[in-house]
């Protein structure tokens, strides 16, 4: 399987990270990160750009609209935004193509390929509300990053593996990242 893998200017860098190397192995990686995201990713994680970028299989740069993912002739299986920001999230509802992930998306869509949009913002006003909406409507996959609490986690890796692991999920790849749901006050017989 190839994924897109797309990391925006929002902050939860984590989640893509987390993504990332939970996909090794499973899926080839084709990495995009915008110019404010190599920020967050160093100021939120410590980590930089050029280390995560090893882990994919290839990387591009947002700027270029040169690159294979631009055209829909170019073969991915699916695209994950994690996280993807309000603004983004805008521009693909509304047809704006003016970097690779907003473009690459747009290809996603018109060629019919699985989107995932991962939201890390809140709270959201209506105009994210409507444009997450309309992407919806168009069959992209609107996955806010909001980890459940059934599983008691009992640190941030275990609420960001959760949300990495429900993308894993509906990417189709299997992934033991997070404790699956079970009844726990169900009545014995």
């Amino acid at each position: 399987m190839r994924v897109v893998l797309a990391i925006t200017g929002a902050s939860g860098v984590i989640y893509g990270v987390k993504l990332l190397e939970a996909l090794k192995g499973k899926a080839e990686v084709s990495l995009v990160v915008s110019d404010i995201g190599k920020k967050l990713l160093e100021d939120e994680t410590g980590l930089k750009y050029e280390n995560v970028k090893r882990m994919a299989a290839d990387s591009y740069e947002n700027s270029d609209l040169f690159s294979p993912l631009a055209s829909g002739s170019s073969h991915f299986d699916a695209m994950a935004i994690v996280p993807c920001s309000i603004s983004t999230i805008g521009k693909i509802a509304n047809g704006i193509a003016d970097d690779l992930i907003t473009r690459t998306a747009l290809v996603a869509m018109k060629e019919r390929r699985k989107l995932i949009v991962v939201p890390r913002e809140m709270p959201l006003d209506a105009i994210a509300l409507e444009n997450m909406t309309r992407l919806a409507r168009l069959g992209v996959i609107v996955c806010p990053a909001a980890p459940a609490f059934y599983g008691r986690p009992e640190n941030l890796d275990d609420l960001v593996n959760f949300v990495a692991g429900r993308i894993m999920d509906l990417l189709g790849i299997e992934n033991e990242l997070y404790e699956r749901y079970q009844n726990r006050n169900k009545e014995k017989v």
